[in-house]
């Protein structure tokens, strides 16, 4: 077999004029260029595989911080100072007297109650007149709320003002500065009526509201009577034998901690107990399991192999990854001492499960909730220098944390890879352009002459004959 060679390129095979793509008939450009950048495509393809599993890395990492960060809060839900081991749960002997609600930490307490009133809101209403467009009398209208006579607002009642009908005298004592009450008109079968409303429950809101005719006035009705509907008094109740009045029927600064919520008079009295909120405490126990086990899952899903591909999760290979999973199982077996009947997870009922989830034996948490509730805080609780809630706390700021985490600081690395390998495709993108458009003149250049080759050819065998 021979070689042509045409300045720098190698034909190998010899050239020819039978059509075979030799002398006379060219090349396929295309082609040749596209084989002889093969390699260099090839590497570029490897670099956008690269990139493409970076990518898929930092989607995984992002996954697993989201779950990670859940776990946080349902961690934090059970460790902060003020957490739903903390809530209280108030019952009521006789709800449809009194409810109430707790804040967290407050005293567990059973107390007695007796409601012998309900605060009351002050009302007043007008004698009817025939409709609410109906024009009264001239005259004041003084309208005072609570003991104090200089709060007393007066309203002129006249034409001028605009303000002689029901409707209109409605308006203008709503639209009075400051004057403690809402105004509204009430139709039934006996004609329009000026109702007033205290702004103020209790007796500090009872109205004084006292109606005068212009003397001389001889517009007719004359203005309408004032009339008392409700006074406004003070709730009254007793806690545990000791008298109290309130202003309002929600008393929060009776017994501390607790605001009651009274809703009607007693016959007898009320037992209000006031304890831990066990139920709270077991959701947000369950909360955090379930949030545990997810984090579990996504490690585990990271180092099992994929029946179908036969190949483990992006994360494998990340040594990050690997330790961060070991923290977090160690943080579950975690126990302490001194710690009353409650010093691990199993204490709570909560078994580990061959793959690292937890599991809730209820009945042995209720038991646990219910018979050593303050072991179960103390367990839980940040603040203990050594507790299981410290140490998992302590665990999963050290992967969470968005600046120093384990988990930020595997991200930072992945986005400055790819941040380098982007720039770099986009360099070796814009070299393989040149070099195609490099290649792309010299083969066409080559074509041009093994087209032409045919007819030099001829001649030259023309003059050769001739020299015969």
């Amino acid at each position: 077999m021979s070689s042509t060679s045409i300045g720098n390129l190698v034909f190998s095979g010899g050239l020819s004029s039978n059509g075979n793509g030799g002398l006379g008939t060219g090349i396929n450009v295309a082609q040749i260029v596209q084989e002889s950048m093969a390699t260099q495509n090839a590497e570029l393809t490897a670099m956008q595989g690269q990139q493409t599993q970076i990518s898929t890395e930092q989607t995984a990492l992002n996954s697993l911080n989201t779950d990670l960060q859940a776990l946080q809060t349902a961690t934090q839900a059970l460790t902060d100072p003020v957490s739903d081991l903390d809530s209280m749960a108030v019952q009521s002997s006789q709800p449809t007297v009194l409810t109430a609600t707790a804040l967290n930490g407050s005293a567990t307490a059973a107390h007695s109650i007796t409601v012998t009133n309900l605060a009351t809101t002050s009302s007043d209403y007008t004698d009817p007149v025939a409709t609410a467009t109906t024009v009264f009398g001239n005259g004041t209208l003084t309208i005072q709320v609570g003991p104090d006579p200089t709060t007393a607002k007066t309203i002129t009642i006249n034409a001028a003002n605009n303000n002689d009908t029901v409707n209109t005298l409605a308006q203008a004592i709503n639209n009075t500065p400051n004057i403690g009450v809402t105004a509204s008109v009430i139709t039934d079968a006996n004609g329009a009526r000026l109702a007033i409303v205290s702004n103020t429950t209790g007796a500090p809101g009872n109205l004084t509201i006292t109606s005068t005719p212009a003397a001389g006035s001889t517009t007719t009705p004359a203005l309408p009577g004032i009339h008392t509907a409700v006074a406004g008094v003070n709730a009254i109740l007793t806690i545990d034998g000791i008298p109290i009045a309130s202003t309002t029927n929600t008393v929060s600064n009776a017994i501390q901690g607790v605001t009651l919520n009274l809703l009607a008079p007693s016959t007898s009295p009320v037992t209000l107990s006031v304890g831990a909120d066990t139920t709270s405490a077991a959701t947000a126990i369950g909360n955090f399991v379930t949030a545990y086990n997810q984090v579990v899952t996504d490690f585990n899903n990271q180092f099992a192999l994929n029946a179908s591909t036969g190949q483990q999760g992006p994360l494998a290979a990340d040594s990050t990854i690997a330790l961060a999973q070991s923290q977090i199982l160690a943080a579950a077996s975690f126990s302490t001492t001194g710690n009353g009947a409650i010093n691990s997870l199993g204490d709570l009922g909560l078994t580990t499960n061959d793959d690292g989830t937890l599991s809730i034996n209820s009945g042995a948490l209720a038991t646990a909730l219910q018979g050593n509730f303050s072991s179960v805080q103390s367990f839980f609780s940040s603040l203990a220098s050594r507790s299981f809630g410290a140490n998992l706390t302590n665990q999963l700021n050290a992967i969470t944390d968005p600046v120093n985490g384990s988990i930020a600081q595997d991200l930072n690395g992945l986005a400055q890879t790819q941040t380098g390998l982007t720039q770099q495709i986009s360099d070796f993108q814009i070299q393989l352009t040149a070099t195609q458009q490099q290649l792309t003149v010299q083969y066409n250049q080559v074509n041009v002459t093994l087209q032409e080759l045919p007819l030099l050819l001829s001649q030259v065998n023309q003059q050769l004959s001739s020299l015969g």
